[in-house]
């Protein structure tokens, strides 16, 4: 067996019967170029690990000579008797799970759990930015400086809150990924988010009854009926959607949000207002056999899911600006405050689990705060002022 040279490696004929044929080095056992019958010429390694015969393509000939190659099976060689395997760490990289294998099992297992809109959320971020960011590379290949670049690219792209969600996405994906073993860390965690400014956008002065006359006159009254709960619920958009008749006691005038629907995961149950007592006598009088409050507009199986349209049709009636369905609920939330009922019993009403959630309303209590002092005001006024002395009148025995 002959040591290989750069001009065997060039002029050594391809095989004729065989599909390859390799040649081995007379130098370093193992070694040897190996050439097709199409005439491809690679230096490959053979060795064992575990008892098992393996094969390792160092690179293809003229790209590798046969210097370089021979030292690359050198050192090859003192590693796997070391115990490395070379050919088996090169078919656990290609295993590897990608970015698009966590995305799907993320959909998959994790995002059933979360509310539809939320589900919804995280599918659409998924196909527009972290899988054609993301999606072919391996899980295990993500660093930090990858994640933050995408921040800033969706950032630049004009939606600073949209980037801070997409974050909040990659985090929680890559969290499960350390769960589920795909890597050992989170490149997401330590992200610098955007700014985000809590709104704060009740319906105010002439606002409400321009609302008011607009959802009357509204074509499409499911829509209306719909804002109209919200309204008079402060619930969420969600809730209100999905609301099935069997979580209603009209005779009672008790809504129990089941758990699968609310926020906070657990079972809300809230008293209802006449006037959403009424709103609910009137749609169900109305109904047909749908289990749903609002069932979806086209007739098939579900409820009602988007009235983003109607919304929008509906604002420009009333001639409202910045308003969101959402702010429905705080202008519930702001009602409730400006009529003087303390921050726990607000937050009972709209299913917060936290009080630092509700605190957010504390500010609308200025006016019911006001009139109380206001009061202790008069009282202390009258109190100094001259009064005619009180006459002693003798009761006889």
């Amino acid at each position: 067996m002959n040591r290989l040279t750069d001009e065997f490696a060039r002029s050594v004929p391809p095989p004729t019967a065989l599909k390859s044929k390799i040649h081995y080095d007379g130098e370093v056992k193992g070694f040897g170029l190996r050439v097709t019958k199409a005439g491809a010429r690679a230096f490959v390694l053979n060795y064992r690990a575990d008892g098992v015969e393996r094969r390792f393509t160092i690179g293809s000939y003229p790209d590798w000579k046969v210097s370089p190659a021979r030292k690359e099976a050198t050192r090859l060689k003192r590693l796997v008797d070391q115990g490395f395997d070379p050919m088996g760490e090169r078919h656990e990289d290609r295993a590897a799970p990608t970015m698009s294998d966590l995305c799907d099992r993320y959909l998959t297992e994790h995002a059933p759990r979360k509310r539809e809109t939320s589900r919804r959320e995280d599918e659409a971020l998924i196909k527009r930015w972290v899988k054609p960011e993301f999606g072919t590379r391996k899980v295990s290949d993500i660093r930090h400086a990858d994640v933050d670049a995408l921040h800033r690219k969706i950032t630049g792209h004009g939606t600073p809150i949209r980037a801070n969600r997409t974050m909040s996405l990659i985090s929680k994906m890559f969290s499960l990924a350390v769960r589920w073993e795909m890597r050992d860390d989170n490149p997401a965690r330590g992200i610098e988010r955007n700014n985000e400014e809590k709104r704060n956008r009740y319906l105010v002065g002439d606002e409400l009854r321009r609302l008011t006359e607009a959802l009357a006159a509204y074509p499409v009254q499911m829509s209306a009926n719909a804002i109209r709960l919200l309204l008079l619920t402060g619930a969420r958009r969600g809730e209100v959607l999905a609301a099935r008749w069997d979580q209603f006691d009209l005779d009672a005038g008790i809504w129990v949000k089941p758990s699968s629907h609310t926020k906070q995961k657990r079972e809300h149950r809230i008293p209802l207002s006449a006037g959403a007592r009424l709103l609910l006598v009137e749609i169900k009088a109305s109904a047909g056999s749908s289990e749903f409050l609002f069932p979806s507009a086209q007739g098939t199986a579900g409820h009602l899911t988007d009235i983003k349209r109607a919304w929008a049709s509906i604002c420009r009636l009333a001639g409202l600006t910045g308003v969101r369905t959402h702010d429905l609920r705080h202008s519930y939330a702001s009602m409730l405050a400006s009529s003087g009922l303390s921050l726990p019993v607000i937050g009972a009403l709209l299913g917060h689990t936290q009080a630092s959630t509700t605190q957010r309303y504390s500010h609308l209590f200025d006016d019911p705060l006001r009139a109380a002092t206001d009061r202790v005001g008069a009282i202390v006024a009258a109190a100094g002022e001259d009064k005619p002395a009180a006459t002693v009148v003798r009761l006889k025995k």
